[in-house]
């Protein structure tokens, strides 16, 4: 079964509101004022059953020029329209502007009602009808059908729910119910006992009872105590319904009409938007930059300023890529279409599609900045995820972020991300907590820097395995979390394009230097260590003649990488074997006794207690022996 939602628009006085009393036998307008002035001011709400067993809610929508912007709130989540004229006037201004922003908010099912068709003649219907269509000529609405009823009477009901019915059930594509949540609020109350209630229109996903949402922008996390649709209580409501939720953790005066209710994290505050505009063909204004407009999306209406980036103005039937900057935060998605009221005189200029909801400032006429936004008008989600990816690279993005950007669902995200990574646009990198997404692009320009680096340190320290992995991410990538870089790491090495001993990262044809002054230096240290024996030879003490410090200290690194000698303590070096040979000495006099002592080592290997004491600190180390309390004595450590 599809979840309906019908709308009306349409002049003042044409009959809205009678024509759906007439359908569902409800009055909508709620407040006082509307129904002693007999206009609607705020929207109003009701369903009917159709034949099929479908409930439609209905909604009725302001048609007094005043109250514009609850009538574009009412467009919100609409399946079809009922553009309501009045047979006795026919078209008016407030139906020509109703028109230009269903038009610009992208409704497409719509029936055109001339409604009081009980008052004039035959004659006169006629001559209404056929200006009708030639005012609908060439308009998207062009090819809606065109009924003939009286609310009043009730002439042409049967008919109007039947072709109701038809676009309904053959035409309307079902809204998406697996994604994200996203319900704009149109209104809040408080009800006696029970707290704060919220109306709207869930416009995709679906919202289950004791789920925990949050009310975005005021940014409050809130659980949802009970749900009703249509009047009767739900455990669930689906996308395309209208929907009264109570909340908890949420106070009424801390919602207005504009709040969106989303999951945690699905969705980020945002004063910028990315639009592409597209000015009416029957505006009377030309939209220059940095002209204040009034913004209008979903159940929002904010002030903002229009920042043109690819041309100096847009004329009348003109369209051109928009920075809007908002004087108060909103949450959008993109793809969400937009309709824009010039500043004063209130009057519809023109409207369009939201193309990045959360961008960063840019700068006008910038050819690099068009590109992107044409990339994102024309593209798929995909292909914006790809874009955001890419202006990431040197910090990579996580899909949650990329979720909280774009507002789509986590599993969305992934399914894109999967795409882009088969194809060889992005590589993803799975952490504990999340997966990382880095742009192919950008993971090539890091290679290379990468590579380039690796090769001048080579060339700098021919004695060295190669720069230290932790170099090399805070000199070039420190932007990018240290976990992160050792992922990016282990997949280079394992695709060969570098080559790790240890902590060393180095170009993958790179060998250490093996030369004469390496078998000159090498051979220096092993007689050295070799003569003193158990004696241990500090290092700082050993002359190398002409050979610089610093090339000495490497050649040390690569004997002790090598295990041909080992450092037993600070400054203090020998011979692998030696240590080797010592380790067994000591387990096996372990197994004779209990406890041995610092001086019992030095009478063993003959040798002074300033050697002794290192020895059995250095078996400490690998756990042969360990403390028993007294500084000088050892036992076995297991």
């Amino acid at each position: 079964m599809k979840n309906i939602i019908i709308g009306t628009a349409g002049h003042i006085d044409h009959g809205k509101t009678t024509l759906i009393k007439a359908l569902t036998g409800r009055n909508t307008d709620r407040w006082e004022e509307e129904q002693r002035r007999g206009i609607t001011i705020d929207l109003g709400f009701t369903w009917f059953d159709l034949p099929g067993g479908d409930r439609a809610g209905i909604i009725d929508v302001p048609g007094h020029e005043k109250f514009i912007n609850n009538m574009v709130a009412g467009v919100v989540g609409m399946d079809l329209v009922l553009l309501v004229i009045a047979a006795d006037e026919g078209i008016m201004p407030q139906t020509r502007e109703h028109m230009d922003i269903l038009h610009l908010l992208g409704i497409e099912k719509s029936i055109i009602v001339l409604n009081k068709c009980d008052i004039v003649d035959e004659e006169w219907m006629d001559l209404v009808e056929e200006e009708v269509r030639e005012e609908l000529e060439g308009t998207f609405l062009e090819h809606a059908p065109v009924l003939k009823v009286s609310a009043a009477t009730g002439q042409g009901l049967d008919e109007l729910i039947s072709v109701i019915e038809h676009i309904t059930s053959d035409e309307v594509v079902a809204k998406d119910t697996q994604t994200i949540p996203r319900l704009p609020i149109d209104r809040a109350f408080s009800l006696s006992g029970f707290g704060t209630i919220i109306t709207g229109t869930l416009v995709s996903g679906t919202i289950t009872k004791e789920d925990t949402l949050e009310m975005y922008p005021i940014g409050k996390e809130c659980k949802i105590r009970s749900i009703q649709v249509h009047g009767e209580d739900k455990k669930a409501c689906y996308a395309g319904q209208r929907v009264a939720i109570n909340l908890s953790n949420v106070k009424k005066k801390e919602i207005q009409r504009g709040c969106v209710l989303a999951p945690p994290d699905s969705m980020k505050n945002t004063d910028l938007l990315d639009v592409k505009l597209d000015m009416l063909a029957s505006s009377m204004r030309v939209l220059t930059n940095h002209t204040r407009l009034h913004f209008f999306t979903g159940t929002s209406e904010i002030l903002c300023r229009a920042v043109l980036l690819d041309k100096e103005e847009l004329g009348p039937g003109e369209s051109g890529y928009v920075q809007l900057r908002l004087e108060k935060s909103i949450a959008v998605r993109r793809g969400d279409k937009f309709v824009v009221r010039f500043y004063s005189p209130m009057e519809t200029i023109g409207g369009g599609v939201i193309l990045e909801p959360n961008p960063t400032v840019k700068r006008r006429f910038r050819e690099e900045v068009i590109e992107e936004l044409k990339r994102k008008e024309s593209g798929s989600s995909a292909d914006v995820i790809e874009l955001h990816i890419r202006e990431h690279g040197d910090t990579l993005i996580t899909l949650a972020e990329l979720a909280k950007l774009t507002a789509l669902s986590m599993e969305e995200v992934k399914e894109d991300a999967g795409k882009l990574q088969e194809e060889g646009k992005i590589r993803l990198y799975a952490m504990r907590k999340d997966i990382y997404a880095w742009h192919a692009d950008s993971e090539r320009a890091m290679l290379f820097t990468l590579t380039d680096t690796l090769r001048k340190y080579e060339e700098a320290h021919p004695y060295r395995y190669g720069m230290k992995k932790a170099e090399a991410q805070m000199t070039h990538f420190k932007r990018i979390k240290a976990n992160v870089f050792d992922k990016i790491v282990e997949a280079f090495e394992e695709e060969g394009k570098v080559k790790r001993m240890d902590e060393f990262l180095c170009t993958p044809e790179y060998e250490v230097r093996k030369d004469g002054l390496f078998d000159k230096v090498s051979k220096k240290f092993l007689d050295s260590f070799e003569k003193a024996g158990y004696d241990f030879v500090r290092y700082s003490e050993i002359d190398f003649g002409k050979t610089p410090g610093d090339i000495a200290d490497d050649i040390l690194n690569i004997l002790l990488e090598e295990k041909q000698i080992v450092k037993v303590t600070e400054d203090m070096y020998t011979k692998k074997s030696f240590i080797d040979r010592a380790e067994h000495i000591i387990r096996d006099k372990l197994k004779e006794e209990p406890v041995i002592t610092i001086a019992q080592v030095r009478d063993i290997f003959k040798t002074s207690r300033k050697s002794a004491k290192p020895i059995l600190e250095y078996m400490d180390s690998i756990k042969v022996t360990k403390k028993t309390g007294a500084e000088s004595e050892r036992v076995a450590y297991e």
